[in-house]
């Protein structure tokens, strides 16, 4: 994600646990407990799942008790009205015996339940929906819940981090945002480290389009309305999805077997946003040449023109930008951030959100690798720059451990970035390069922490590197220039 454009760029302007009283229901289903048929096999004591992961950064961010496979997520919308209506169905594991579960979801209001086809009680704690299934759920086994709701979707309020979620524009809307926006218009459990694959189905006026994630799926239209559907089959964190409804230039190709789909909107004129969009697999070719084979089905990015986002974010396989970045002509190094998520953010995500900085550190770099590959500048030159100018504040706030104030701060960024650079020194080239393209492979489609990082980057260096990473991930003072060990 890029939240505020830079001035340190070379040439380029950048800008709870326990169970939850169900009382006020609006269904009678029979109270929780095993069947008539488990009286042959031993008690089993069913216990609310928890209403958060226990993040330490965001706490109530997400569930406890199960586990998400997949989301089929069925939503129509009239930009005329700002009405949404929905059904989204939720495959998934119950992790453990469970008398009832927790979904996240804002504002919208919930008309039923079902749990593995049967009517379930529901209730809502503020943006928590509280789901009690007929007869509880056994760990291990998995369920379906399926919830249909409706109104009016709104964005949710961060005084800190900036508003997320859906926004409605003069000619759709637009759903991002992190880290949360997926439950503003539909049921999830948002946390990055419930990771899915996912189902959109998206009904709007005829004359509108409808981008969403992963490989499209065609679109068929009726009665004044047109569904469009879109499939990412490789597990996404929640906050990764998108849906961006309005009127754009579509771009589409095929690239190494796979669909390009991008889309510019139409009130930006023609020029140097989609000029840059244009070269996206020309830059994931030369990263895949960095960091392994691109790991996903579909290519793509949608730039939408809104004054509420003033940022790019990675959403999985098609990276939504501002047009604010193409105002002073073509920029690939956006895109260059953006697309090296689709590694270090989208594939490798975050199992806890502290490590924000193996998201954008390794995006960062990739920006300064990109401007070495075009002979912009050097990724040592870009190190150099940053070491001798960046604000003293950078250097007071660990990236490793920036606190939730300063999530998205320019520590994270360029000191994210310079930490690479100085375990690059540290071990060399080819040690580096090999830590980069083995952590991508073996945290595939995964979720990651930094411990994790610092253990593969020693094992494959065959260096001790405490002394880099605390200096450089969790010191208060500016380091001393890096040195090979």
């Amino acid at each position: 994600m890029r939240v505020t454009r830079h001035g340190l760029r070379m040439g380029v302007g950048l800008l709870v646990t326990g169970a939850l009283a169900l009382s006020g229901c609006d269904s009678t289903a029979p109270a929780a407990g095993p069947s008539p048929s488990a009286s042959a096999t031993p008690q089993r004591t069913f216990t609310a799942g928890a209403a958060g992961v226990g993040d330490a950064y965001f706490p109530t961010y997400g569930n406890g008790g199960y586990d998400v496979g997949r989301y089929t997520v069925k939503v129509r919308y009239d930009p005329a009205k700002d009405q949404l209506t929905g059904t989204t169905t939720v495959q998934a594991t119950a992790t453990a015996d469970l008398s009832t579960f927790n979904l996240d979801l804002a504002g919208l209001t919930v008309t039923a339940v079902t749990v593995d086809g049967v009517p379930a009680t529901h209730a809502r704690e503020r943006n928590e929906l509280v789901i009690k299934p007929a007869s509880g759920l056994i760990n291990g086994n998995g369920f379906v819940a399926e919830i249909t709701y409706k109104g009016v979707p709104k964005p949710l309020t961060n005084e800190t981090l900036g508003d997320g979620g859906f926004l409605h524009t003069s000619d759709g809307a637009i759903a991002l945002g992190q880290p949360e926006s997926a439950s503003t218009w539909f049921p999830v459990n948002d946390h990055p480290s419930d990771k899915a694959a996912y189902e959109f189905e998206v009904t709007v006026p005829d004359g509108l389009t409808a981008v969403s994630n992963g490989v499209p799926g065609g679109k068929t239209s009726t009665d004044g309305w047109t569904t469009w559907k879109w499939s990412e089959k490789s597990p996404m964190a929640s906050y990764l999805s998108t849906l961006v409804i309005g009127k754009f230039r579509i771009t589409t190709a095929q690239h190494k077997g796979r669909p390009v789909y991008s889309a510019v909107t139409t009130t930006v004129a023609k020029g140097a946003a989609d000029a840059s969009i244009a070269q996206t697999v020309k830059v994931a070719d030369y990263l895949e040449s960095v960091f392994g084979p691109y790991p996903f089905d579909a290519y793509g990015g949608v730039v939408v023109s809104d004054s509420r986002i003033s940022y790019a974010l990675e959403t999985q396989s098609r990276p939504v930008y501002s047009a604010t970045f193409f105002r002073q002509g073509e920029n690939t190094e956006v895109v260059a951030h953006e697309l090296a998520h689709q590694w270090f953010g989208d594939s490798v995500a975050l199992a806890k959100w502290e490590d924000i900085w193996l998201n954008e550190g390794f995006a960062t770099y990739a920006e300064w690798l990109w401007a070495e590959h075009t002979k912009k500048y050097t990724a040592k030159e870009a190190f150099d720059i940053r070491y001798a100018r960046v604000p003293a504040q950078v250097w007071k706030t660990p990236p490793g451990k920036p606190g939730v104030d300063q999530l998205f701060s320019e520590s994270v960024y360029q000191r994210g970035g310079m930490t690479l650079h100085a375990l690059r020194v540290a071990v060399g080239d080819k040690a580096f390069f090999e830590i980069v393209k083995t952590w991508a492979a073996e945290k595939s489609n995964g979720t990651a922490t930094t411990a994790e990082f610092v253990a593969l980057a020693e094992r494959i260096s065959g260096k001790q590197l405490d002394a880099v990473f605390d200096a450089w991930l969790y010191g208060t003072k500016k380091p001393a220039l890096p040195k090979r060990l």
